[in-house]
C-alpha cells in the first residue's frame, strides 16, 4: 500500500469498538480513487475494479474521485472507454486538481453526474503530451492538445508520427465537443490556447453539470 494511503475507521456488525483499514474498503462501497498521474499501472486498476464491480452488480452506479495532474493519453482513453463500456453509471468528481487527461476522465462522467468541488478550477493548455511532465498549478482542471517532440525522429517517422497525433487530437477534440455539447470550433479554438475556468465557469461550458455546495 502507497505512503499517504488514507486508512478509515470501520466496525463490524456485533463488534464494539470500530478498526482502522485502508481505503480499498471504499472499493467496496463502489467508491474509486484517481489521486496522481495517469500511467498504464493505475489505469489498469482502475479499468480491472470498474469491470469486476460491474460484473459483481450492474445496477449500482461507481463513483470515480479525480485529483490528478494528467499522464499517459492511451492510458488515459482506456479509462474513459471503460466508462462507456460498464453497465452502471460512472460519476466523475474533481476535488481539486484533474488537468490534461484527469480532465478528459472528468468529462467523460456519466451527463448530468459530473461534479466539482467549488475551489476547483478548470483549464485548456495547448500542449497534449503523449508522457505528460507539465504539473499544474494546484486545483486546476487542464484540458490540452496532443504534442509530441518528432523533432527527435527521422523524417518518414516524424511524418507518420505527427498524422497519428493529428487524429488523436481530432478525437480528443471530438469528445469534448460530444461532451459539453460546444460547437467544434469554440473547442478547437479554446485548444489552441490557455484558458482557465472557475468551476462555475466549467459547468457552463459542460464540462461539469454540478458544483458542490459548502
Amino acid at each position: 500500500m502507497p505512503i499517504g494511503v488514507p486508512k478509515v475507521p470501520f466496525r463490524s456488525p456485533g463488534e464494539e469498538d470500530a478498526s482502522w483499514i485502508d481505503v480499498n474498503r471504499l472499493y467496496r462501497e463502489r467508491l474509486l480513487f484517481l489521486g496522481q498521474a495517469v500511467d498504464s499501472e493505475i489505469s489498469n486498476q482502475l479499468i480491472g475494479l470498474m469491470v469486476y464491480l460491474s460484473i459483481e452488480d450492474d445496477t449500482k452506479d461507481l463513483y470515480l474521485f479525480i485529483n490528478s495532474p494528467g499522464g499517459w493519453v492511451i492510458p488515459g482513453v482506456a479509462i474513459f472507454d471503460t466508462m462507456q463500456f460498464v453497465r452502471p453509471d460512472v460519476h466523475t468528481i474533481c476535488m481539486g486538481l484533474a488537468a490534461s487527461m484527469g480532465s478528459f476522465i472528468l468529462v467523460g462522467g456519466e451527463i448530468t453526474k459530473r461534479l466539482a468541488f467549488p475551489h476547483a478550477y478548470f483549464l485548456f493548455t495547448p500542449s497534449y503530451e503523449i508522457e505528460e511532465t507539465l504539473l499544474c498549478y494546484i486545483i486546476r482542471v487542464m484540458i490540452h492538445q496532443p504534442a509530441s517532440a518528432f523533432y527527435e525522429a527521422q523524417t518518414g517517422e516524424a511524418i507518420l508520427e505527427a498524422e497519428e497525433l493529428l487524429k488523436l487530437r481530432e478525437t480528443i477534440t471530438r469528445v469534448y465537443v460530444q461532451r459539453t455539447g460546444k460547437p467544434l470550433w469554440v473547442v478547437s479554438e479554446d485548444m489552441e490556447r490557455d484558458v482557465f475556468m472557475s468551476a462555475t465557469e466549467a459547468q457552463a461550458y459542460g464540462i461539469v453539470d454540478l458544483v458542490a455546495v459548502e
